[in-house]
């Protein structure tokens, strides 16, 4: 195939969300042509599914510096440094005026199907390095098109790929037949259809981060409405409660994740959710009620249920990069040399070193993940984060090594402590740790199973759910 000069060819950057927005402002800052591949119909389109979520970064962290000078011409002013924005916000006053600068160097109903090398699948070797990316692309009416690059930055995150129930890190038994009744996505309780949906409800909810925490949180404001008495939840963890389980608290450097981690612990005490620990979901059944059982690897059952919503994390999709040569942890599905950097079993988000494009180097020259993507498993990730690495890889694509080694991040402590142990095992200490004290537990012993009143009791032999 032949193809002209790789410097006369666009950067292709995969994704219209706030990291690659940000790698497109950085690559016209360099003089670069990017052109920017949005599968959404909006700039931000994933940010949108979560406009009703705040942010504990404020926007004084959530504004892109490069981002920000070129849009200072039309006019733009940054909104309260120190306030925290929605989900909502961050996209239509940011994202959105930022892709309107950027004009038609993004496209929107672009999905990128495929990027190979022109003429050379992943196993040829051949003058490989000398040819250009080919981005295939289907379009929203269905019209595929191919597209030479210079080099691609895959910002496209990991939003659509969220980690099911399964213990085994696979859905688990009954998780797809029982789809109607289990979301993984913090629900939106300010649409009325949704707020029926867990209004008076009995919801489990599975997961031990910040989402199963604004999860746990609206869950207990929604039991003191006038419309949701007899909301309750019962969260289940895979691990052990210790002191780094709900955060740091009031020694976060980001005020609103502290105060994110103390509202999911003051709804287990309050009695709003009852904390069930250790429990690795095996199986989800239907009563004969409809309602939903979960048993978990050990024996246990939880339930019956209404609803569950699954908040186990998120997993990069490198499907469309089979062609590639990419060289990822066999672990969290991170680039080799930033994996280590951000082990969840040694890192929260504020222990992170700094890191750029040599961290973030694959086999394949040119090709570039970013973002949440770059962290593949990993759920320590922070937009600023996302704009240093984007900043140091688009001067390394431009030839400025000296500026792209030149990495200067830092990061605010999240106040946990040493920031090790956040993946311990279901046996982790349960007792009050260095930065918070244990919440109320609801201890189970095999096999129990819980009920809708919150209390533990026999199952009875030989069934799940009794007569």
């Amino acid at each position: 195939m032949n193809a002209p000069a790789t410097t006369e060819l666009p950067v292709i950057v995969i994704g219209a969300g706030p990291i690659g927005l940000a790698a497109a402002a950085h690559l016209v800052d360099r003089g670069i042509e990017p052109l920017v591949l949005e599968a959404g119909l909006t700039a931000g389109a994933a940010v949108r599914e979560w406009a009703h979520v705040r942010l504990f970064s404020t926007w004084g962290e959530l504004v892109d510096p490069t981002a920000e000078k070129l849009l200072a011409p039309t006019g733009w002013t940054r909104p309260d440094p120190a306030t925290c924005p929605s989900g909502g916000d961050w996209a239509e006053l940011y994202l959105q005026p930022l892709a309107d600068v950027l004009g038609d160097r993004v496209r929107l109903g672009a999905t990128v199907t495929g990027v190979s090398r022109a003429g050379r699948d992943r196993v040829v070797d051949a003058g490989r390095e000398t040819q250009p990316f080919v981005v295939h692309i289907t379009h929203a009416d269905d019209r595929e098109e191919r597209i030479l690059a210079r080099a691609v930055i895959d910002a496209s995150g990991t939003w659509t790929t969220p980690s099911p129930a399964g213990g085994s890190g696979l859905p688990c038994l009954g998780e797809k037949a029982a789809a109607d009744r289990i979301a993984y996505r913090v629900p939106d309780l300010n649409d009325p259809a949704v707020r029926a949906r867990y209004a008076g409800k009995r919801t489990a909810v599975v997961g031990s981060g910040a989402s199963a925490f604004t999860a746990l949180a609206c869950l207990a404001d929604l039991a003191v409405s006038d419309d949701g008495l007899g909301t309750k939840a019962v969260w289940i963890l895979r691990r052990g409660i210790s002191g780094v389980t709900f955060g740091g608290g009031e020694a976060d450097q980001l005020p609103a994740r502290g105060a994110l981690g103390l509202a999911a612990k003051a709804a287990v005490d309050n009695g709003y959710a009852d904390a069930v620990t250790g429990f690795r979901t095996e199986a989800i059944e239907r009563d004969s009620d409809g309602c939903l059982l979960l048993a978990g690897e050990d024996g246990r059952r939880l339930g019956p249920v209404d609803e569950v919503i699954v908040l186990t994390g998120f997993r990069p999709d490198l499907s469309f990069l089979s062609e590639i040569r990419l060289g990822l942890d066999e672990r969290l599905q991170a680039p080799v040399e930033l994996a280590p950097l951000i082990d969840p079993n040694q890192h929260s988000c504020g222990t992170v070193p700094p890191h750029g494009h040599r961290e973030l180097a694959h086999p394949e020259q040119g090709i570039h993940l970013v973002g949440m993507k770059s962290y593949g498993r990993a759920p320590t990730f922070l937009a600023m984060t996302g704009y240093e690495q984007v900043r140091s890889v688009t001067a390394a694509i431009a030839g400025d090594l000296e500026s792209a080694d030149r990495v200067e991040l830092t990061l605010p402590d999240s106040g946990v402590c040493g920031g090790a142990g956040l993946f311990d095992t279901p046996e982790a200490e349960q007792t009050d740790g260095c930065c918070a004290p244990a919440p109320r537990l609801l201890q189970l012993a095999a096999p129990a199973t819980v009920t809708a009143g919150g209390q533990a009791e026999e199952a009875p032999a030989g069934g799940c759910c009794g007569s």
